[in-house]
């Protein structure tokens, strides 16, 4: 045990050249090849009626319209308080979850329950926070209108099935494993595409190993099930090597922060939560900036102790915690973030953590501004959609295979392996933004950034961990989640001095590799 310290279609066509860029940054890796089965895109500005879905399962979760999305563009000046109001949208799901999760047969005898005790509730509250909202964007601005629309939540199934979860088809994009470079096995890219809990079985095998699909619901009660693993030996090689290109800024610069060995851990998240307890509803895995909580200021951070061997990287790296699935606590089980938010079991470690910074298939990148905020992947991708999805699993010796819907069951003496890409291109003006996504970009298709978006270095981050073979084991959630492995997510704040970023620069651009 350790102690917890304090405290869209087209996107993803976007997002796939940001994969073939890093691979060729780095000096030739793989990227990921996948066949997409849409699950739907995140929601963006309208809700669905109160009600309940049953496509033939049981249901499961809680589904809300993510309300960020259907925001307009928030002033500075409200940006506090509207952060905090989302972070109490977030806690009341998470209530209304256990809410439901407590009287879920009942509901099953009784759907109106549902309405009574659970959604029509939830609605209340979600209709309060945004008109909060609507009257903080006011003050500032022009209060926007029909923000109610967002209010709306639904009961659904958990729609899991079998196959293999893995491809990745818009032939763009993801970490593969072909060059092994400095020993690490790692690849430059990034996982695109997402088959949203659809999958595809070219292996021909049940995921869960001959299990029922829907067989068991984790240490927790809510999650995984057997149909979010399959055995990564039954998916076929879905990775393919990018055209080199011209002009390519081929060098790469590793930072070396640790592994967490001093197990630092909260359920904060100071980019998306600034100033909330708890708000992540799970655990996170911190390396580099040891002052990040939900309070940490960037001047908190800029002269924050770090893990990281050179002093003049003070960046904060954060991930959810992954944890064995043994019916052994961890001593967070009665703690927000832990047990309370249903993450149960013991935390692991990883074995192997590697940070890595590439540059553009088509171009010389330029330096980050310090204090920029990146967010990868979706927390909520499960019941958003794969619009900002990037999640990306693997097994040691199969890096050629790259699975985002499911999570591997890796053969014994192989290890399961996280892969994030970030996003590679920056608007040139802004280090955060009021969805946390929209100053940042992945490269197109061309392996050019958008426009008025500039190439910036790829963080990219390869996290190893030595679990026993066989699907026990899960990712922290929120609990409406239900740890699905399409939920994994990575955050980065840049707190790089000056003289090392531009050292992480020049040796990008002249084709090096630095650390």
């Amino acid at each position: 045990m350790r102690r917890i310290s304090r405290k869209k279609r087209s996107t993803l066509a976007n997002r796939a050249i940001a994969a073939s860029t890093a691979l060729i940054l780095g000096g030739g890796g793989l990227v990921a090849v996948n066949v997409y089965a849409s699950a739907g895109e995140g929601p963006s500005g309208s809700s669905p009626p109160t009600r309940t879905q049953n496509a033939g399962g049981q249901l499961s979760t809680i589904d809300c319209p993510e309300a960020v999305n259907g925001l307009p563009d928030v002033p500075d000046e409200a940006r506090g308080e509207v952060d905090r109001e989302l972070a109490a949208m977030d806690t009341q799901i998470t209530d209304a979850y256990q809410q439901f999760a407590d009287r879920k047969e009942q509901i099953a005898r009784d759907p109106g329950l549902a309405e009574n005790a659970v959604l029509g509730p939830l609605r209340s509250k979600r209709t309060a926070s945004l008109d909060r909202i609507g009257i903080a964007i006011g003050r500032a601005g022009e209060r926007p209108t029909g923000l109610e629309s967002l209010a709306g939540c639904s009961l659904r199934a958990d729609d899991s099935r079998g196959g293999n979860g893995g491809g990745r088809g818009d032939g763009n994009g993801g970490p593969g494993g072909g060059d092994q470079d400095d020993g690490q096995g790692q690849d430059q890219g990034q996982n695109q595409g997402q088959d949203g809990g659809q999958g595809q079985d070219p292996g021909g095998q049940d995921p869960g190993q001959g299990q029922d699909p829907g067989q068991g619901q984790g240490q927790g009660g809510n999650g995984p099930v057997a149909a979010d693993f399959v055995d990564i030996q039954s998916v076929q090689p879905n990775v393919d090597r990018p055209r080199q290109r011209r002009g390519a800024s081929r060098g790469t610069f590793t930072t070396d922060c640790g592994r967490n060995e001093n197990g630092k851990f909260n359920p904060d998240n100071v980019i998306v939560a600034p100033g909330v307890s708890n708000g992540a509803h799970h655990m996170h895995d911190y390396i580099g900036n040891q002052a990040n909580d939900a309070f940490a200021s960037d001047d908190d951070l800029a002269n924050g102790a770090t893990t990281c061997r050179n002093q003049g990287d003070r960046s904060t790296y954060y991930w959810p915690v992954l944890r064995l699935q043994n019916g052994q606590d961890e001593n967070d089980v009665n703690a927000d973030g832990g047990g309370r938010d249903q993450n149960v079991g013991e935390i692991q470690t990883p074995s192997q953590v590697t940070l890595k910074f590439v540059g553009s298939p088509v171009g010389r990148v330029t330096a980050m501004p310090r204090f920029l905020r990146i967010i990868t992947g979706d927390a909520k991708a499960f019941t958003n959609g794969d619009a900002n999805a990037n999640a990306s699993w693997s097994c040691t010796g199969f890096e050629d295979r790259q699975l985002t819907d499911k999570y591997p069951i890796c053969p014994e003496g192989s290890q399961v392996v996280r892969t994030f890409a970030f996003q590679n291109c920056w608007d040139g003006q802004n280090t955060d933004s009021a969805n946390h996504r929209t100053h940042v970009a992945f490269a197109q298709e061309n392996g050019r950034c958008p426009n008025g978006f500039r190439a910036v270095p790829q963080l990219v981050q390869r996290i190893v961990y030595d679990v026993p073979p066989g699907p026990g084991f899960a990712v922290d959630s929120f609990p409406e989640q239900l740890h699905k492995p399409i939920t994994d997510h990575g955050d980065f704040i840049n707190v790089f001095d000056d003289r090392l970023m531009k050292k992480m620069v020049r040796c990008i651009n002249d084709g090096r590799r630095c650390r």
